[in-house]
């Protein structure tokens, strides 16, 4: 049972540490390269895209026609973001300036001649054959691939849930104290009592016992006769 309690508690763990890292925002400086619009083929991993009622064109194949900005690290390795509105549901950044993010991000192309680094603000995972993408929420410029900004927004969410936590687990600790520890005591007070009349009873049923046997033992040996000399 124990090694259930831990195998369930790390899976539950590992949960909340995936979820959090693909809603929170994440910061990346890169080099924009290309911004275009595809069809693209949205099938089981729906869940990773826009909802459809964000105003997504989605044809009756299944083909979404979504915006893609196309980066480059700074260790020349390539990140392509999708550029999708989230509207009010999920995740909740409500973006809604899709198209003006195009616009910001067509107008800061560049070679790498002639590099204009930005720093990308996102949330999502980029997972090359599952066709997922981060999505885009914001683009600002910076002076140099070497600048990266701090993750604040990420920061403060997680010191709110931190505080959360630490709220409840302070809720819970006073509840255990004052309603699941005496209830506990109680019920162990309680076992040991009815333990403690049960080893009485089984006391006085063996005493009785060891009472009748000897009675009956008197009762057999008057019947028998004094022995002969």
């Amino acid at each position: 049972m124990r090694t259930f309690q831990v195998v369930l508690g790390v899976a539950f763990g590992v949960l909340v540490f995936l979820f959090l890292d693909y809603v929170l925002p994440s910061r990346d400086t890169v080099r924009i390269t290309n911004t275009y619009n595809k069809l693209t083929d949205v099938g089981w991993n729906r869940i990773f895209y826009a909802a459809a009622d964000t105003g997504t064109v989605e044809n009756i194949q299944g083909q979404r026609d979504i915006r893609f900005i196309d980066t480059v690290r700074p260790n020349g390795r390539p990140l392509v973001y999708r550029n999708e509105d989230t509207g009010t549901i999920w995740p909740p950044y409500f973006k809604y300036d899709s198209s003006n993010l195009h616009a910001i991000a067509g107008d800061r192309k560049s070679t790498s001649a002639d590099p204009e680094w930005v720093n990308i603000t996102s949330y999502g995972w980029r997972i090359s054959f599952l066709s997922i993408y981060p999505n885009a929420i914001s683009i600002r410029s910076v002076a140099g691939p070497a600048d990266n900004p701090a993750n604040w927004p990420a920061m403060v969410i997680l010191g709110v849930l931190g505080a959360l936590l630490f709220l409840f687990w302070r809720m819970w600790n006073q509840f255990r104290e004052r309603s699941i520890d005496p209830m506990m005591s109680r019920a162990d007070r309680a076992l040991d009592r009815a333990d403690a009349r049960m080893d009485s009873a089984r006391d006085r049923v063996a005493a009785q016992t060891r009472q009748a046997r000897g009675r009956f033992s008197g009762w057999l040996g008057s019947w028998r006769g004094k022995p002969r000399r």
